[in-house]
């Protein structure tokens, strides 16, 4: 089987990486072959592609603007681009909104075209409504968490085809590092807005009365202003960045309390790996992370409030946390790269033994 892969950014972040390493093991389990197709594409992230033994191409090169990319932007150049590289492929995977509004421009009518949407996309009603041509042409649509699903239906994806997204989480399985000072708190994802991690400094700097060091493991547009502001809440000795990692595993387990503050969130890789390791999770109320810590399985606290989230960091450091660590283990190996890898081989091998609807509809356009 040969999967075309296609995805609107390329750099380093945990959903990209979580598509290297579904590609990475299915060559291996099942060998399953994969072109990775990217619209843009940084010198860091064809690195990565490289280090999964993924063959990456790429539309352009160069940093990635944070809003105007192809992950967001809907650029009849890009897939005008795809045109000729989609040919021979048994299934066209494509991620985010702007890959696969490309793809549906131009696939074949009797090839496969899955997709799948990572996050929310806070767009207008009518912005939404003009994607119905290209999202009526998808034979399965992965949704990840809750409001990428409403985003999908409101698009015109047919509700039949829709299904929850998996994302494999690797690590599951490490060892606390040796000489890591404890008690410590972690986080793990892209300094941006959407991830929280200012919310974090704040609620770090309003703790009092506990012991604590902090790595943020990541990287992104807030690093300069998330440095400044460690450095005038005197955290300096104990809030560490140490860059951002593709094993966030190594400092996360073992550590007091894994913290998810984000503004919106799918679904997060990054608090289902702290579950994974046992390690007690405080996260925002929003979207998909909200049913990720549901059941006990982790700590929810109101959405963008330093003062709660400090309240909840300092009670897990304290040891006043009760969540249901076993529940939380068993909900995050449902996630492992092997079985995700086996999901996504029995979609495709489905998707390839049925026959695609003569109806769907062929695109046309100069824009």
């Amino acid at each position: 089987m040969h999967v075309v892969r296609v995805l609107g950014k390329l750099e380093p972040g945990g959903a990209q990486l979580a598509l290297l390493r579904l590609s990475q093991d299915l060559r291996v389990r099942h060998g399953v072959d994969t072109t990775l197709l990217v619209g843009d594409a940084s010198v860091e992230g064809l690195r990565l592609a490289m280090r999964y033994q993924v063959p990456v191409a790429a539309f352009r090169t160069g940093r990635p603007h944070p809003t105007r990319n192809l992950q967001w932007t809907l650029s009849w150049p890009f897939a005008r681009w795809l045109q000729d590289k989609l040919a021979g492929a048994d299934i066209v995977h494509a991620h985010m909104v702007g890959a696969w509004w490309a793809v549906a421009q131009v696939i074949e009518r009797s090839t496969p075209f899955v997709a799948t949407e990572h996050n929310q996309v806070n767009w207008t009603a009518e912005r939404i409504r003009a994607l119905r041509p290209a999202a009526g042409g998808i034979d399965r649509f992965f949704a990840m968490g809750p409001a990428a699903r409403r985003f999908a239906e409101a698009a015109g994806v047919p509700v039949e085809v829709i299904r929850p997204a998996r994302s494999p989480v690797a690590g599951l399985s490490a060892a606390p590092r040796s000489g890591l000072p404890t008690p410590r708190v972690t986080f793990a994802g892209r300094f941006s807005e959407d991830k929280g991690p200012d919310l974090l400094v704040e609620a770090l700097g309003l703790i009092r009365g506990e012991s604590f060091c902090a790595y943020l493991l990541g990287d992104g547009p807030l690093r300069d202003t998330l440095v400044g502001r460690v450095e005038e809440l005197g955290l300096s000795d104990r809030v560490f960045l140490p860059g951002w990692s593709d094993k966030p595993w190594t400092m996360v387990a073992g550590s007091s309390v894994h913290v998810v503050p984000s503004r919106e969130e799918a679904w997060s890789q990054s608090a289902v790996l702290g579950l994974g390791l046992g390690v007690s999770v405080v996260g925002f109320d929003v979207d998909g992370l909200t049913d990720t810590l549901s059941g006990s399985r982790g700590v929810i606290v109101d959405a963008a409030n330093p003062v709660r989230l400090a309240t909840a960091i300092a009670a897990a450091l304290g040891g006043r946390t009760v969540t249901d660590r076993d529940a939380a283990i068993r909900y995050a190996r449902q996630f492992t790269p092997a079985r995700v890898a086996d999901f996504y081989l029995g979609e495709y091998s489905t998707l390839l033994a049925q026959s695609i609807p003569d109806e769907r509809p062929v695109l046309t356009g100069t824009a």
